[in-house]
């Protein structure tokens, strides 16, 4: 049996997709107004959410709510609802060099899904299609590159604000799941000088606090030298550095795009695999199935399709403990 086969063992058939973009949010004082694209089933209810934080790539759409369809895509036809903001940090928006936040917006990043929370009346008032369909008990998070480190913040990572000193807490107490794709690692010596010098909020990143079930996805070569002199390693520094419940997935030959999760054939994604991304797709699928529904067996399975393959494509470890770095680790390699 092929693993494109066995595959539907664990994954159901994808449903019908509507999408609906761009959807306006509240967002007071926010210089452009907040826009997100809602991706999600035609049909059932109970429905849980997952926000989805794009990256900060060379593209003008791909980091903004057009981008990461075949992440979108998938997630939205296996039974959640994707909702994709825009964030400031967008080439899109072309905003002023000047204003303040910019860049990266790191801060605005992660209050934007907090601002996604608190809308959802507004969204299921704006997409009616949505209405007494969503289950806001059921919320994760994942986010790839940058939006990686969005996410972590909202999983519970800290970090100091380089502006006034002032330790910066952004967790979100109603997203109980989260997937972090490239997500950057520590800071202090671990960063490249530049690094170092224009994004001055990474020195400080502290995962210790980041205590939301999460899966940390990670290319073994995604050296990421423009930000790091930790090679590849460090893209694993959130599953390491923080307590568990965690799983780190590492897949042998991806390069930053892990494939191509950015976008449909785009340019910038060095290492195209379409066999990697599908992999990515059903255990992120499966992973963030099993943490938001206790007692479902996806995760299981998934790590049991990918053993039956007919070549590694990468390993698994866990870390259930509550502190426990080395401890409690299950690896399997696949």
């Amino acid at each position: 049996m092929s693993a494109q086969t066995h595959a539907t063992d664990f994954v159901p058939p994808p449903a019908p997709v509507l999408s609906v973009a761009p959807v306006v949010l509240p967002a007071p004082g926010r210089p452009v107004e907040l826009q997100v694209r809602v991706s999600a089933p035609v049909t059932g209810t109970g429905l849980p959410l997952l926000l989805l934080s794009h990256g900060q790539g060379y593209s003008n759409h791909l980091s903004s709510l057009n981008g990461y369809a075949p992440l979108a895509d998938y997630w939205a036809a296996h039974g959640f609802v994707v909702i994709q903001p825009t964030h400031l940090s967008s080439r899109a928006l072309a905003l002023d060099p000047a204003t303040p936040g910019a860049p990266l917006f790191w801060r605005s990043r992660a209050e934007d899904m907090t601002r996604v929370l608190d809308g959802l009346d507004v969204l299921q008032q704006a997409v009616p299609q949505l209405s007494g369909r969503l289950d806001p008990s059921r919320v994760a998070v994942a986010g790839h590159s940058m939006g990686g480190h969005t996410a972590s913040l909202l999983l519970g990572a800290r970090l100091t604000d380089p502006d006034d000193g002032t330790e910066v807490d952004l967790a979100e107490p109603r997203i109980k799941a989260g997937v972090l794709l490239a997500a950057p690692g520590r800071g202090g010596d671990a960063l490249s000088a530049s690094a170092a010098e224009t994004m001055p909020f990474f020195l400080t990143t502290d995962f210790s606090r980041m205590t939301t079930p999460a899966l940390v996805v990670a290319g073994d070569q995604d050296d990421s030298a423009h930000l790091t002199v930790s090679g590849p390693q460090w893209h694993a520094d959130p599953y390491t550095l923080s307590p568990g419940p965690k799983s780190l997935l590492t897949l042998f030959g991806a390069e930053h795009g892990l494939g191509g999760v950015a976008g449909y054939d785009v340019a910038e994604t060095t290492d195209e695999d379409p066999g990697r991304v599908a992999a990515v797709q059903r255990l992120t699928w499966a992973y963030l199935r099993s943490t938001l529904y206790p007692g479902d067996t996806a995760w299981r399975a998934a790590q049991d399709w990918l053993a039956a393959g007919p070549s590694p494509l990468g390993r698994v470890e866990s870390a259930q403990a509550p502190h426990g770095r080395a401890v409690g680790r299950r690896g399997t390699r696949w």
